[in-house]
């Protein structure tokens, strides 16, 4: 690195170093290596089985299924697509039925127009470019209309096994409130969170934490009093200490 001549007080010429600029740092976790392990921990105890909560039949209809729960509930993504996909489980029996016939099914759905056409145009590109068949990888499953980053990665954990971090709403809220992996965008809490879950926790990791959001850890208020991990949470809206007994909760009822 050059350095920056300046006078000194005598006159003479003196070397001083040039100012090296440094990015910010993104914020790291605020828990240690053992307290995530019990987070996940008894997560694990208390869900042994998560499993997601969109009904489909089979992968294709599970790519439909995320990509029409954008800006959706999963309640009421299942309560349109029951009767889609009774009519439509592949890409040849969907684009048969046409966008027209679509969006009557799933009119009861946010922006059901625009899903409509891209559950069209999803269903095309698979018979075009992939022989009917949902691809395996990240890459090829973002490059179907009105898929991203977040439906791929829940395609390929839900319908392929692989351990992924999908990260929506309620992931992204409970990551930032509570310390965990904070971030600025869905991209980055995916990243730190990747890095920070334990191996053998990190299949399972995603639904642990869209459970928890969904049923616990609420947007408007944190229900703080059963909360499995309350004495280690270091958020700042935490309203209790003490955890809430931990015990298996009853099956889901998918």
């Amino acid at each position: 690195m050059k350095n920056v001549k300046s006078k000194s007080a005598t006159g003479g010429v003196k070397a001083r170093p040039a100012t090296v600029s440094r990015a910010k740092s993104r914020p790291k976790t605020a828990y240690s290596k053992a307290e995530i392990e019990e987070i996940f921990r008894r997560f694990s105890i208390q869900r042994p089985e998560p499993k997601g909560e969109l009904e489909h039949v089979n992968p294709f209809t599970l790519v439909v299924a995320v990509a029409l729960s954008a800006q959706a509930t999963d309640a009421g993504v299942n309560k349109a697509t029951r009767a889609l996909f009774a009519a439509a489980d592949t890409p040849e029996k969907m684009v048969a039925l046409g966008e027209g016939k679509v969006r009557e099914y799933i009119k009861t759905i946010g922006l059901y127009r625009n899903k409509a056409k891209n559950v069209i145009a999803l269903s095309e590109k698979l018979i075009s470019d992939f022989g009917g068949e949902v691809p395996r990888t990240r890459e090829e499953l973002i490059t179907l209309p009105g898929v991203g980053r977040k439906t791929a990665n829940v395609v390929l954990s839900m319908a392929f096994g692989h351990s992924t971090m999908a990260v929506d709403t309620h992931i992204f809220r409970i990551a930032n409130r509570i310390g965990l992996a904070p971030g600025k965008t869905p991209d980055e809490v995916e990243e730190q969170l990747m890095r920070i879950v334990p191996d053998h926790y990190l299949y399972h990791a995603h639904h642990w934490l869209i459970l928890h959001g969904r049923y616990c850890c609420k947007a408007r208020k944190p229900e703080c009093d059963r909360c499995v991990i309350a004495d280690i949470c270091k958020s700042a809206e935490k309203t209790n200490e003490i955890p809430a007994p931990l015990v298996e909760l009853p099956a889901q009822v998918i």
